[in-house]
């Protein structure tokens, strides 16, 4: 018998993930009471800030639990608008500011706002993996620009305008970046500028992990081209708020109301006691500036720690210079990054992230947004993992 419906072209044009066959199988050990240490969540260990927390049960208590408006509360847009002006240089008025139900919902709000079918998007690779799936459902193609590991996953300009067709219509960029921690320097930044100025390009820049940089200097490239460019931003990774799902956007006004009109016709508003969880935390500086030194101190201490284990180990790791992810080469492991996570996960119950939907053949990302005692034992377990393969293969020469 026919099935009564079928799947629409945009969902069979999806990729399924590489990674959900690691992560079945790491929840199946769990389940089966198995000791996995996961270095695979990318989100933070640290508790919301109480005086965030604070502000969302004051919020519930007070009755501001109705729609509100699409964009947001104005409250927040105002906040977000001074936030822009204050950190990043970038002069964006409330009615150019939008919220949305997390970082994510702004990106792709942009990109169908933006993109038309048969357009060209240039994106730095590695890269986050939706980035390339969501420009792919607008029916516009995701070009990668490859960046290389030898010099930090660092791009040149040149190599991005090299890959400038006439179909060309946008530059997605993501720093400091997911996965690779890279945070691109402000002459990069004036570069890819000049580029998309010079072609007519639109920026859509991805800054979500801008307050988690340690030892490189955070730029808005939207201080270089305003009118080119649409800055994303979010609260789930500096104010360890991924659970509000409180994201937004800050860019030209006619695309910020476009992104309106899209989002009017999908979820409305953002959760108003979320966006008044926000409010607090870009309003009550002191209290959110403690809250970030403190999570970056241990972030950064998690850092040296790991990029030192995993290098000593063989597992070539670029020191990253924002974000908490680091990518090592697990080719000493396996040269396929799919079967070098099966096999860690395997024999030494740790789950990774496969390079694979990252554009990051041979490599795996690990989060160390986890305690370093966690960090410690994954090492220990990497160790013992390559001792022994070591041993087995000595055993078969």
């Amino acid at each position: 018998m026919s099935s009564p419906f079928s799947l629409s072209a945009r969902a069979l044009s999806l990729k399924p993930s590489s990674t959900v066959a690691v992560t079945s199988r790491a929840l199946e050990l769990q389940k089966a009471g198995v000791d996995v240490i996961s270095m695979s969540v990318g989100e933070p260990d640290f508790d919301t800030p109480q005086h965030v927390k604070a502000a969302a049960i004051h919020a519930i208590e007070s009755g501001k639990t109705k729609y509100t408006a699409v964009s947001g509360i104005p409250e927040l847009r105002e906040a977000i608008s001074a936030k822009f002006r204050r950190e990043n240089g970038l002069d964006h008025a409330p009615d150019a500011v939008t919220v949305t139900s997390g970082g994510k919902q702004a990106l792709f709000n942009a990109f169908f706002a933006l993109l038309n079918p048969g357009d060209e998007v240039l994106i730095p690779a590695p890269y986050w993996v939706s980035y390339p799936e969501m420009v792919a459902l607008t029916g516009a193609f995701p070009v990668p620009v490859p960046t290389h590991a030898a010099n930090g996953f660092q791009l040149d300009p040149q190599a991005l305008e090299a890959r400038v067709s006439p179909m060309t219509r946008m530059i997605v960029l993501n720093s400091p970046g997911n996965p690779t921690g890279a945070v691109f320097p402000p002459e990069v930044l004036k570069a890819v500028a000049e580029v998309a100025l010079r072609h007519n390009l639109m920026i859509v820049t991805d800054e979500m992990y801008e307050h988690l940089v340690y030892d490189a200097q955070q730029v808005s490239i939207g201080t270089f081209a305003p009118e080119h460019t649409l800055t994303v931003n979010g609260a789930s990774k500096a104010y360890a708020m991924t659970g509000w799902r409180i994201g937004y956007a800050g860019g030209p006004k006619a695309v910020i109301a476009a992104m309106n009109a899209l989002q009017s016709q999908s979820t409305s508003n953002a959760s108003s006691v979320s966006q008044y969880a926000a409010l607090a935390a870009f309003q009550q500086h002191e209290e959110t500036t403690q809250f970030i030194g403190m999570a970056l101190k241990a972030y950064r201490q998690r850092r040296d720690r790991i990029v030192e284990g995993l290098n000593a180990l063989g597992l070539k790791t670029p020191t990253p210079q924002g974000a908490f992810y680091v990518m090592a080469d697990t080719t000493r492991i396996h040269p396929d990054e799919l079967e070098a996570a099966r096999i860690i996960l395997d024999d030494a119950r740790v789950a990774v992230v496969p390079g694979t939907d990252f554009a990051a053949p041979g490599q795996v990302r690990l989060s160390y947004a986890t305690s370093m005692d966690n960090i410690e034992q994954v090492l220990r377990r990497l160790d013992e993992l390559l001792q022994q393969r070591a041993h087995n293969e000595s055993r078969t020469r």
